[in-house]
């Protein structure tokens, strides 16, 4: 009987023993050809992606953006929307009750969910709000029935002057329905650089400023340092006025007469002009502020009476030499591109007492002041206070 075990054992080793065998042959001879084959036709083929590779990165990058716009826009407003409504539930308590009227009652019920209170109504404002930053291209408008070169300046907040010269030979008073007119983005001159022209030339042609120019922020320069403009390229020159042209809309440019008298230690809410001279930047949407240029520089004046928050250089902004006072009534006026200085941070000044003189330093094509009347809304139209 044991002889017999032992027979099976031995018998069952060398069974798997010739299986083992078969398999190494098998492998040696059949597989190793094969995986051979594919490591070879393996490494072409990554050669061939190597000696490729990058070829279509761009049109992969593109595909991407391309798909993260679109998921941006699809589903961008479902997704704040939501956001809103989630905090808006947050701030009113998880054990609120909120109940949702139907669409006649919609917009009564949103203002609820987003945590306005439910003892006032609160009427919403269907209109939109139209952004005040200027236009960088020229459009084509196509006249309409009843249009008057008046009524498109308007439309398009120039003015008529600007119209006339962008379209050479308009007549404004056969204006033809269906026709094709240039409107330009802001009031003034759009001009095409020739050989030889600077900014400089250029403002000085139409009677402006070089930092009118400048400040525009659509107008571009080959070199930000010096201003350099290349033959052919196209400029904006704001409240720009054509040469040998007549003006139909006169535009009044000149600051008053300097009034420094002297006043209350606290501000008094009446402006005095803090400088002399020739306004040659007004404000606007890009520009917020007044530039008043003087040639022969001329002494700067608190515009009106309180402390002294800066006098200095302070950072590379573009503002230069700087002044900045607190008025004590929720505005500050600054007052940029002096040359020198004749206050100190912390003193008290009052309306018209000397702040330094005019300069050109930071950001500046000339000798001029850059002012500001700051308010906790923002920025505020100095000549609609200086007038």
């Amino acid at each position: 009987m044991s002889s017999l075990k032992t027979f099976i054992s031995e018998w069952v080793g060398d069974f798997f023993k010739y299986l083992r065998i078969l398999f190494s042959y098998f492998v040696i001879h059949y597989l190793k050809p094969k995986f051979a084959v594919f490591e070879s036709l393996k490494s072409i083929v990554v050669g061939k992606m190597y000696q490729q590779r990058g070829k279509h990165a761009q049109l992969i990058v593109n595909l991407a953006m391309v798909t993260v716009m679109v998921l941006s826009v699809t589903l961008g407003p479902s997704v704040i929307v939501n956001d809103s409504q989630a905090q808006a539930v947050m701030s009113l308590g998880l054990g609120s009750k909120f109940a949702f009227a139907q669409e006649s009652s919609a917009s009564a019920e949103t203002a609820k969910v987003l945590g306005l209170s439910t003892d006032a109504q609160i009427e919403m404002d269907p209109l939109t709000q139209v952004s005040d930053k200027p236009r960088a291209d020229i459009l084509d408008y196509t006249v309409e029935n009843g249009d008057t070169l008046a009524t498109i300046a308007k439309k398009f907040g120039v003015d008529t002057d600007s119209i006339k010269w962008l379209n050479k030979g308009l007549n404004e008073k056969k204006l033809k329905m269906g026709s094709i007119m240039k409107i330009p983005p802001v009031t003034g001159v759009v001009h095409t650089v020739k050989a030889g022209e600077t900014i400089y030339s250029i403002a000085k042609k139409y009677n402006v400023s070089a930092q009118a120019v400048v400040d525009f922020p659509f107008n571009e320069f080959t070199n930000d340092e010096t201003f350099a403009i290349a033959i052919g390229q196209r400029l904006i020159v704001p409240d720009g006025e054509m040469p040998d042209e007549p003006i139909l809309v006169p535009r009044s440019n000149l600051a008053s007469s300097l009034t420094p008298n002297a006043g209350a230690v606290s501000a008094t809410g009446n402006w005095i002009w803090p400088a002399a001279g020739k306004i040659s930047q007004e404000y606007r949407a890009w520009h917020k502020g007044l530039d008043i240029a003087n040639h022969g520089g001329g002494a700067i004046l608190a515009a009106d009476s309180g402390t002294v928050l800066v006098a200095s250089w302070l950072d590379n902004t573009g503002y230069g030499n700087r002044v900045v006072i607190d008025h004590g009534n929720g505005t500050k006026t600054l007052y940029a591109h002096m040359s020198s200085f004749s206050v100190v941070v912390g003193q008290t000044v009052k309306r018209g007492d000397k702040l330094g003189m005019m300069g050109s330093t930071g950001r500046s094509t000339g000798t001029h002041l850059h002012f500001e009347i700051r308010t906790d809304k923002g920025n505020a139209n100095p000549l609609a206070v200086l007038k």
